[in-house]
């Protein structure tokens, strides 16, 4: 059987992203704007349309130079500042109502900024996925800066779209609002494609993918999750030993290939449990367990709860809540996302 390489496709297809753009900030220099720690199902994101900003993430330390054109994503939801850099107390900024979204605005006679600001909300319970699997912040770069990896036909795209949010944020016309939520959803699959063509992260699922050798194994794992893979199937599929296969692995995704495949199964099993036909006994199946006993207990191992209880949450209308420290707990997991 061939398996499709499009991982980006399938890994969309599990997860649930919707975006808005909440926020287009006019300043001018000195300015400071600071974000604390995200919901659970929420990512921040920024464009730069014009001007600069440098970018703290209080998470990890890192600090991002960022001009026209650059886009950031936080997938862990990080605290964060992004300020003008010169060090002189910022002019105080004010909101305004602009149809679907606030303009902030302030008295700065310095250098100008714009940017556009918003969240990409992710469903349950594919944001653990998200911040176990995408690193702590994305930033692409898409004007030419006289790296070779930002000419990539996918980066020009990716500009394309920058161009068209930001005419539909000028105009602000009728149905602006419901166009720029549009493309911001199509913003998150266009980011993580550059990215990681691009080379932009270190480990998780997007250095994983681009890995020359490891991606046909990330290919089958997201294609056919039912199947029982094995490691030796695994690793030869890449053309390699078990022992190398495996430490390329977990230097690359910062877990083992069980690991992922495991997360995919259960993710996949969520989206099956929130349909009132679907048995947990074909669900089971669907994601590659002959033992109901034996999904039952991976499902709660990852997700706090068990498959019943999770597909009542979701089958009343409300948002299943995953507790973070109870899966953690339960999973008994040491994985690195950046």
């Amino acid at each position: 059987m061939e398996y499709q390489t499009d991982w980006l496709t399938r890994f969309m297809e599990l997860v649930t992203v919707t975006g808005k753009l909440q926020t287009r900030c006019a300043l001018g220099a000195p300015w400071e704007k600071k974000y604390t720690q995200a919901g659970p199902q929420e990512i921040p994101y920024h464009i730069i349309l014009t001007g600069t900003a440098l970018l703290e993430n209080s998470d990890d330390g890192a600090t991002y130079e960022l001009r026209a054109g650059d886009i950031v994503l936080l997938p862990h939801g990080s605290a964060h500042v992004l300020h003008d850099g010169s060090g002189a107390a910022p002019v105080p900024s004010k909101e305004r109502v602009s149809g679907s979204f606030l303009v902030s605005e302030n008295g700065g006679t310095g250098e100008s900024l714009d940017m556009l600001c918003g969240r990409f909300f992710v469903a349950p319970p594919h944001d653990r996925l998200i911040r176990s699997y995408l690193p702590s912040e994305l930033v692409v770069r898409t004007e030419d800066y006289g790296s070779a990896a930002q000419s990539l036909p996918q980066v020009e795209r990716l500009s394309r779209l920058v161009a068209l949010m930001r005419a539909e944020a000028m105009d602000n016309a009728v149905g602006s609002g419901a166009i720029l939520n549009a493309l911001s959803s199509a913003l998150f699959a266009l980011t993580l494609r550059a990215a990681g063509e691009a080379g932009h992260a270190r480990t998780g699922v997007l250095a994983l993918a681009a890995h020359p050798r490891l991606a046909p194994a990330a290919a089958v794992m997201f294609s056919d999750p039912a199947r029982a893979w094995t490691l030796p199937e695994l690793a030869g599929l890449c053309c390699m030993s078990r022992a190398t296969f495996m430490r390329h692995f977990q230097a690359s995704l910062g877990c083992s290939a069980m690991d992922l495949l495991t997360d995919i199964r259960v993710s996949t099993a969520a989206n099956a449990l929130r349909k009132s036909t679907s048995s947990i006994e074909t669900v089971a199946d669907l994601v590659g367990y002959q033992s109901v006993s034996a999904f039952g207990r991976v499902f709660a191992q990852r997700m706090g709860m068990t498959p019943g209880d999770w597909r009542q949450q979701a089958l009343k209308g409300g948002t299943p809540q995953v507790s973070d420290d109870e899966a953690d707990a339960a999973g008994e997991r040491d994985r690195g996302g950046e």
